[in-house]
């Protein structure tokens, strides 16, 4: 009887040997698939011309595709300037602020600025478990590095207001892999897919450096609305090159519903009129208008249950770079 058992249980021990020895094989291949590199880890150092393609998405614009560009470097302020390949997405940026690596950079760790003071986003040199705080998108985060593996640090992010950022620094392409801002009802303000990273750019450049001078939902109401922002300027830097506007309208479908915006400079000039009828819908439109310093007066009409006029107003100063 123990004879015969002898075999079976010597096949038994040897296949758990197996086993286990393959686990172990396995852990300790997984270790060695990590490629890493100390100097993938550290602060990047960018040039001008560098350049990364992101598609981007938002809730107000949906899906666009655009080059975030090294355009300016500033040795004695220590910061970079990034531009945008397109245009419209610059404009977007300004009146949206749903961007915050547009603009100045620092070049000591990569710093995104927020209402003239540098956040700390990234934290060079990279380790795991590290944690931090900065102040984006008007909130406080708590940050904390989750791992890091061939090259890629990933980053997760939570807010005192419950949004929630989950982004990934690649240190072979030297900006981010990926970036997506939650908030707290999950929903995507903010999506950043890297597509491909490039040197040497050519081509134009362009950023919007902006303040909000008016941001209005209107809704049904019987009677005429009227109301006013001021345009009196950047603080520091003089007149805006230009104002930039923001529309998101929908107009009920159900009975005598329209809508009506009408703006008028303190010279009587309307720069932008828009007129709906029900049924009507105008989403992320946007547009630019001259500045003219001074009040500027709104008269709005919203009828029909439902319905709303959103306008949101910038005053930007028109960056723009030929690389």
């Amino acid at each position: 009887m123990t004879g015969r058992l002898k075999a079976p249980f010597l096949v038994l021990l040897l296949l758990c040997t197996s086993v286990l020895a393959g686990c172990l094989s396995d852990s300790e291949s997984a270790e060695e698939a990590d490629t890493t590199t100390d100097d993938q880890k550290q602060l990047p150092v960018w040039e001008i011309g560098d350049n990364w393609l992101y598609t981007f998405i938002t809730p107000q614009f949906g899906e666009d595709s655009a080059r975030l560009v090294v355009a300016e470097t500033d040795d004695g302020e220590g910061n970079y300037v990034l531009g945008i390949s397109s245009e419209r997405e610059a404009q977007r940026h300004a009146v949206i602020n749903h961007n915050p690596f547009l603009g100045r950079m620092t070049i000591d760790g990569l710093s995104v600025y927020e209402n003239g003071e540098p956040q700390q986003v990234f934290a060079f040199p990279w380790s795991i478990d590290q944690k931090w705080s900065f102040t984006l998108f008007g909130q406080e985060w708590t940050a904390n590095t989750d791992s890091i593996t061939n090259g890629n640090v990933r980053v997760s992010a939570e807010s005192d207001e419950g949004h929630e950022l989950d982004y990934t620094f690649s240190g072979s392409k030297s900006f981010l892999e990926r970036f997506v801002w939650r908030d707290s009802d999950g929903v995507i303000q903010l999506r950043m897919d890297l597509n491909i990273a490039r040197s040497n750019y050519e081509g134009d450049v362009f950023f919007y450096r902006a303040r909000d001078l008016i941001d209005r939902m209107y809704e049904e109401n019987d009677q005429e609305i009227y109301d006013t922002f001021l345009d009196s300027g950047h603080p520091s830097e003089g007149d805006w090159n230009t104002l930039v506007w923001y529309l998101d309208v929908e107009i009920a479908s159900n009975g005598p519903a329209s809508g009506s915006l009408t703006m008028k400079d303190h010279a009587g000039a309307s720069p932008l009129t828009r007129a709906w009828g029900s049924g009507a819908t105008e989403k992320g439109a946007i547009g630019t208008i001259p500045s003219n310093s001074g009040e500027y007066s709104l008269t709005v009409t919203v009828r029909g249950p439902s319905s709303y006029i959103h306008l949101r107003v910038a005053g930007a100063l028109v960056f723009q770079w030929t690389l």
